[in-house]
């Protein structure tokens, strides 16, 4: 069975002890964002393999879910620079990417142009309600979320890494929302679902929240360190046979492609692109070394395909007529293609 090469050979001492760091700490991390947000793994490590992937997470859920609450939660453990966007239908793409304005020299009258940095230059960035807002305005994130650069009247700005993308949406069907342009959505790597917490957490969340005590998460890390585990993440070998299948997973989305099921054909419009197999491996190589593995299996795909490609697969008028959601279509495709056994 072959794999991708890597620069440094996976048995050295030193990529041990790199892996171990990397186990440690995204446990420390998880840990202390507990403290504060109860429940939802899941979407937890959804975010979290965003963070060490270095992709954008998109979170999808109904008001009150904690959405926000995660994602300042997570910037304060991280110890990252932290900036939030309140989207709404008046917001400009100046108010997000900044402007330039005249400045005028009192003693000479000199004036010049200087530019004034807005809330994309940070480490992570909250894009709160992000659907609440026009195309024309969330399409300003664009260029930083795959470029790590801002343009602005023709001069551009580089963000220093690592920049992270939390962006939160309700869900599209409520009033006042606009639907995200599918050139944005392909951006981010996960979408992640929030949804309505067990009755006994609801319990512990009222424990937390009710009382004197407020629960605060401690810094853990750095950014140094976060690009460290990007790194690592990347060097990550992954079977030939298994990337195979990640690529398969995602070929079987597009309706035109003669290896789509009949199910796909019928109600797909649209499929997933070729950076959605790039993110599931990326992802299940970021998922297998927060299990302690320095290889990723077949697992680690299957278990990350539907944040993967959830947003990236569009349905056509069939599926609604069956009220049929992207979710369906996703299990029916892993039950479809399962992993090669041995």
């Amino acid at each position: 069975m072959s794999t991708t090469s890597t620069a440094t050979p996976v048995d050295s001492s030193e990529v041990r002890e790199r892996v171990k760091r990397f186990h440690d700490a995204q446990n420390v991390i998880r840990n202390e964002i507990h403290k504060v947000i109860v429940g939802q793994d899941d979407v937890i490590d959804s975010v979290l393999i965003a963070l060490f992937v270095g992709g954008h997470c998109l979170l999808t859920g109904l008001p009150g879910t904690a959405k926000t609450l995660l994602v300042r939660t997570l910037s304060r453990t991280l110890g990252l620079r932290f900036n939030r966007i309140q989207f709404t239908p008046d917001l400009m793409p100046s108010d997000i990417t900044g402007t330039d304005i005249i400045e005028e020299n009192t003693t000479t009258g000199h004036r010049t142009w200087t530019f004034v940095p807005g809330p994309i230059f940070s480490n992570v960035l909250l894009a709160d309600e992000i659907n609440r807002t026009p195309p024309k305005t969330q399409s300003a994130l664009l260029e930083a979320m795959q470029e790590l650069s801002c343009t602005v009247r023709g001069n551009q700005y580089k963000i220093e890494p690592p920049f992270f993308v939390l962006a939160t949406q309700n869900p599209i069907e409520l009033e006042g929302t606009y639907p995200l342009p599918e050139a944005q959505l392909d951006r981010f790597l996960f979408n992640a679902v929030l949804d309505y917490l067990p009755a006994e957490e609801e319990v512990k969340v009222l424990d937390l929240t009710t009382t004197t005590t407020r629960a605060e998460a401690n810094t853990v890390t750095t950014g140094e360190e976060i690009l460290g585990f990007q790194q690592l993440v990347r060097m990550t070998p992954i079977a030939d046979s298994v990337a195979r299948y990640a690529v398969d997973l995602v070929r079987a989305t597009r309706p035109t492609q003669g290896e789509a099921p009949d199910f796909v054909q019928q109600y797909v419009n649209f499929g997933a692109s070729v950076r959605a197999a790039q993110f599931l491996v990326l992802a299940g190589k970021a998922r297998a070394l927060m299990q302690g593995r320095f290889h990723v299996s077949y697992d680690d795909i299957r278990a990350l395909a539907a944040p993967v490609l959830r947003h990236r697969v569009l349905l056509n008028f069939h599926a609604e007529s069956a009220r049929i959601n992207t979710d369906e279509i996703l299990r029916r495709l892993l039950d479809w293609k399962q992993a090669p056994r041995g």
